[in-house]
């Protein structure tokens, strides 16, 4: 599908700026990761990246590991004396091995891109083959259109209908979903995991069921052990049951909480190998199940779980360490417009904030001076800045450049905050741009319809 054109008629001559003054002042400042629309968190520059409840990640990693240093310090290698060599030193061995695996294929689960489909900068433009024309008007006349929110795919001969995301501005591929926790849209998308602070989507699917396997099989082990090291312990002093748990009251605590546990992380491990096996998904089961419709994704237990495990992981479609220039007309669209910090009052994406409709040959500057200024760099590219234009560039050139907003995922402080003088002269520069544009255009050039960006 392609997307809608940026301008519906080509711009003024004497308002198109040259090219390659646009390409000289599209400086990257940013990276992607930094001015990410979605609530994920970002570490080690962009290459790590967790949802916005990844804190519970460190009670997950305590509620494994705090019983697994118990059950090693305090049972396993008594019970290994108690065995005897050579199989009771594989005992501490084992249990250390799997918990170490399970962190890291927790890590691998909540440190990756589940399957983020990257966001439209714009509405698709409506198919027309299938397109009721009743169901259209078109965006020249001015009257107001809409996408259909639904469209009707095939998937192995079935008829499956993809939602259009008005927050992504796409159609759904099937099986994608959108996450409100992450803000994302997200591939072959399960659920969002709490435990694990990521959604679960085709990316992560098979770390996160290695990493609830692992866990179910730990604390079956360490459930196991327990009470093979009570049992060695009434045999070998001929006690009661009660006094073995007395001599290794560890021991008597892992296995309630293990016990308890193992019900929990087992009962996940089961149904999702009924979903591996039958190649379906925690939305889909849920969803099919109510609307009793048929899994087109079902292609048998073998291939199914072949797909699963087996297949390729596809490689990620965002490019989080990516440079962002300021200058990208798309920048808005697709990148963070959230509240200024204190800091930085100069937002980003004043850069982008321009929009424009030729057709009623109108000019609008989303603007509010009481939050943010211009820099004169920024409108000297688009209007010719040193060039005069229609006395345009010498207001602009007035505009002082100040600091840019810190980025909102940065674990880093911010700038020193901008002065009251550039408020001031940005608040004129702005009463005389528009009075430029209101004397060369007239009191008829109405607002623009075209999707606008105010900088809040």
């Amino acid at each position: 599908m392609k997307g809608r054109p940026l301008f519906k008629s080509p711009l003024p001559r004497s308002y198109l700026s040259d090219t390659s003054s646009v390409s000289s002042a599209a400086v990257a400042t940013h990276r992607v990761y930094q001015v990410w629309r979605g609530k994920n968190r970002f570490l080690c520059g962009g290459r790590l990246i967790f949802g916005p409840d990844a804190s519970s990640i460190v009670l997950t990693v305590a509620l494994i590991m705090t019983p697994l240093a118990l059950f090693v310090a305090f049972v396993s290698f008594r019970l290994a004396e108690l065995i005897g060599k050579p199989l009771g030193t594989a005992v501490p061995a084992t249990a250390m091995a799997v918990g170490v695996f399970d962190v890291v294929v927790l890590v691998l689960t909540s440190g990756r891109d589940p399957g983020i489909i990257p966001r439209n900068a714009r509405p698709p433009e409506p198919d027309d083959a299938a397109t009721d024309s009743s169901s259209f008007a078109s965006p020249a006349t001015g009257a107001s259109w809409s996408l259909p929110p639904t469209r009707d795919v095939y998937v192995n001969g079935v008829v499956v209908k993809v939602k259009y995301c008005h927050t992504c501005m796409l159609y759904r591929p099937p099986r994608c979903s959108h996450c409100s926790v992450c803000n994302n849209c997200v591939e072959r998308f399960d659920h969002h995991c709490p435990w694990v602070g990521q959604c679960i989507g085709r990316r992560n699917y098979r770390f996160f069921f290695m990493f609830i396997s692992s866990t179910t099989f730990l604390c079956l082990y360490v459930f196991g052990f327990c009470w093979v090291n009570l049992l060695l312990i009434s045999r070998q002093y001929g006690v009661s049951f009660g006094h073995a748990v007395a001599e290794s009251p560890v021991s008597g605590c892992l296995i309630v909480y293990t016990f308890v546990t193992a019900w929990f992380v087992g009962g996940l491990t089961a149904f999702h190998s009924y979903l591996v096996c039958t190649n379906q998904t925690t939305y889909e089961n849920f969803r099919y199940r109510y609307e009793r419709k048929a899994n087109p994704f079902n292609r048998g237990a073998g291939s199914n779980i072949a797909e699963i495990f087996f297949s390729p992981i596809p490689p990620s479609r965002n490019d989080f360490r990516a440079k962002v220039s300021p200058a990208d007309p798309d920048a808005a669209a697709l990148y963070y417009l959230g509240p200024l910090s204190s800091e930085s009052r100069i937002s980003f994406y004043t850069r982008a904030s321009l929009s424009f409709d030729m057709a009623k040959a109108s000019f609008d500057l989303n603007y509010s001076a009481k939050r943010t200024s211009v820099a004169s760099s920024d409108f000297g590219g688009i209007y010719g800045g040193s060039h005069g234009g229609h006395g345009h560039g010498g207001a602009l050139d007035r505009v002082s450049t100040t600091h840019l907003q810190q980025p909102r995922h940065s674990i880093f402080g911010g700038p020193g905050r901008e002065s009251k003088k550039a408020e001031d002269e940005a608040d004129a520069v702005t009463a005389e741009l528009g009075a430029t544009m209101h004397t060369h255009y007239g009191a008829a050039a109405g607002r623009p319809r075209g999707r606008e960006f105010e900088v809040v």
